[in-house]
């Protein structure tokens, strides 16, 4: 049985039984508030629902369309005529006694230019594995044991606690001997255990949403209500979730509405027209992924996506949702020569629809669910990401900093000798830090397509590529903002990412993978447990530089600032180059631990450090009364705590 009854949604939904075909569950209210957009539960009543007393209710959405029959095991696949609502909705609906929970269905559809199509269900709640197509009657009974998780997420899932994302392609983590897949029920333990291991906070599932072609990692969705039956069940993703809920990972997972396939089971010409996509190639395709575009200005289309989002909110308990690839939808010109796009009704770029729809999906997603976080992508300066909607922002809690992104990547790619004149890239974040609610994404799409992995990116010998990215992290870990690190980034991955292998666990038996495995293990226990880390990540008043123009060394350093809390400071030497006796200005006298050090045997390092702190000087030093005689290690990031 479902226990989440009693965390459900607010709604103004209304089940006022059965209509003229005798199968209808979607009232006068519901049609209403489905025409203007407003209907965001569509999930309790399209689709295919199995009925208390026997038998199968069917409905779908399919206006234009001469003729919609339902075909299935229960039928033998010969096509049974559904009816259209007298509403005028264009929802066709069916009641079928001898059909069951398990079967397949399908939708054939005589569309409006005469012809005929197999379509699956958009609102199907379970799929066949691919290549098969068809959709299931399924329900999603479930005994979650995530009770206390869930009462208390509030408070995980806030700006102001950590956030230490370990992002993550399920089918390509582990793999097993003999299969493609471990299944959802199978990662949970060991994933859960891992992720405790190493002190993530939070865990981002790419796309889990059923998907044919599975080298789209999820991104190419057919169907937005169906868990990925490659993995198993709905039930068994719903124990995937509760697992790491019992462990305290909350769950983030990649939702994609700005484009969709054209797999001919799918939504494309739906009924014969461009139903969810527009009509227009110059606003219904996207040229860059081959795919459709959805049309947000069709309120049935928005309340079909807005619906899914809250769906996974509230029946699979997700935590967050990272809406992906928000700058395509925000542009009409996104990947689109001069020519190839439309402006919008004052001659601009900017798709007001999505604009729109983005608005009214944040806003719908807080207002049901006020302790999740909804999370852009957006690679843009696009602004008021992360600004509440009432304040004229597109109204999500978090937005991926993709400047920080590029900058540091380019800045740890270059040569250690020509970092002095590149300083600018690794400082230039902070001019814009506090300007949005920023996640550090070191994303897959980094480690794809000829990048190279992370551990690859880095310039020198082994000993100086392992250094520097315990160095990059370590500056990751101390720059304000939440943290997102894709799998085998942790210990070291040198090759790219590829989905159809699993990552080289055998690598955690080479001393260097092992010691940045310890390094990031220790990066995220410090993070937890130093509230100036993470608490003020989007408040300016929680950072101050202490050296930032440093560019002849190639120093930095920076301190954090929680209320009530020790301050932390983070130093940076980003060269090859001991700098001993090097003098820093800090605020407070007294004993600086030395919390981390990337230098540090253990983690692979040459051992130079300051014998777990210094004591400040009563010397000043630019703006600050103390200062401190630092060793800094060559290629290091060290992190020290002010006295309590």
């Amino acid at each position: 049985m479902d226990n989440s009854s009693d965390i459900q949604p607010h709604t103004a939904l209304l089940d006022a039984g059965a209509g003229p075909t005798g199968v209808s569950r979607l009232s006068s209210l519901d049609i209403y508030l489905f025409r203007e957009g407003n209907h965001h539960g569509l999930h309790h009543h399209l689709g295919a629902h199995a009925r208390p007393e026997g038998g199968v209710s069917f409905a779908v959405w399919a206006p234009a369309a001469r003729e919609v029959s339902l075909v299935g095991d229960f039928n033998g696949w010969q096509p049974v005529p559904m009816y259209p609502r007298w509403d005028s909705s264009g929802i066709w609906e069916l009641s079928d006694a001898g059909a069951q929970v398990g079967q397949c269905y399908k939708y054939r559809i005589v569309g409006a230019d005469g012809s005929t199509v197999w379509k699956a269900d958009p609102l199907a709640l379970a799929s066949e594995e691919a290549p098969r197509t068809a959709s299931i009657v399924t329900r999603l009974d479930y005994d979650w044991q995530d009770r206390e998780w869930m009462h208390g997420r509030g408070a995980r899932n806030a700006l102001d606690a950590p956030w230490s994302i370990y992002e993550l392609h399920l089918g390509s983590w582990r793999t097993p001997e003999g299969r493609r897949f471990f299944g959802y029920r199978e990662m949970a333990q060991p994933l859960a255990h891992y992720l405790v291991e190493m002190g993530f906070t939070h865990i981002e599932l790419m796309p889990l949403t059923e998907h044919p072609f599975y080298g789209s990692w999820g991104y190419q969705t057919t169907g937005y209500f169906a868990a990925s039956s490659r993995y198993g069940s709905p039930q068994d993703l719903m124990y995937l979730i509760d697992t790491l809920h019992q462990h305290g990972i909350g769950v983030i997972m990649d939702w994609a509405p700005s484009h969709f396939p054209n797999d001919p089971h799918g939504l494309a010409h739906f009924d014969g027209t461009a139903l969810y996509e527009h009509q227009d190639p110059r606003r219904g395709f996207h040229p860059e992924w081959n795919s459709h575009i959805f049309n947000y200005g069709r309120n049935e289309v928005r309340a079909f996506l807005i619906s899914s989002a809250l769906f996974w909110l509230e029946k699979y308990h997700v935590d967050a949702l990272r809406v992906d690839a928000v700058a395509s939808m925000l542009y009409l010109d996104y990947a689109r020569r001069e020519g190839e796009w439309l402006p919008n009704e004052y001659g601009g770029r900017e798709n007001l629809e999505a604009v729109a729809f983005l608005q009214q999906l944040n806003a719908a997603a807080y207002r049901d669910h006020p302790d999740v976080q909804m999370i852009a992508e957006e690679s843009t300066s696009w602004p008021g990401v992360t600004r509440p909607v009432h304040l004229g922002g597109l109204g999500f809690g978090m937005k991926w900093n993709m400047g920080w992104m590029h900058d540091t990547l380019n800045y740890f790619g270059r040569e250690s000798i020509h970092r002095r004149f590149h300083h600018n890239d690794i400082t230039f974040s902070l001019v814009y830090a506090f300007s949005e609610n920023f996640v550090l994404p070191l994303s897959h799409d980094e480690v794809v397509y000829g990048k190279g992995s992370l551990l690859a990116r880095q310039r020198g010998d082994r000993w100086q590529q392992f250094a520097n990215l315990r160095a990059m992290l370590g500056y990751m870990w101390g720059h304000p903002g939440k943290k997102l690190l894709f799998m085998g980034g942790e210990f070291g991955q040198p090759e790219e990412w590829s989905h159809e292998a699993q990552l080289g666990w055998h690598l955690l038996e080479v001393i260097e993978h092992r010691g940045l495995s310890q390094w990031v293990r220790d990066l995220n226990r410090c993070y937890r447990e130093q509230p100036a880390l993470h608490r003020r990540d989007f408040d300016g008043g929680g950072f101050q530089w202490v050296e930032s123009n440093d560019a002849d060394q190639s120093v930095l350093a920076f301190l954090r600032y929680a209320d009530n809390a020790a301050p932390v400071l983070v130093v940076c030497n980003l060269t090859p180059v001991p700098r001993p006796f090097h003098r820093l200005g800090v605020p407070t006298a007294g004993y600086w631990r030395e919390l981390l050090n990337s230098d540090a045997v253990e983690y692979g390092g040459s051992g130079i450090g300051n014998h777990g702190g210094v004591h400040s000087q009563a010397q000043t030093w630019g703006a600050f009364p103390h200062s401190l005689t630092l060793h800094l290690p060559p290629l290091s990031t060290l992190i020290l705590a002010a006295p309590p």
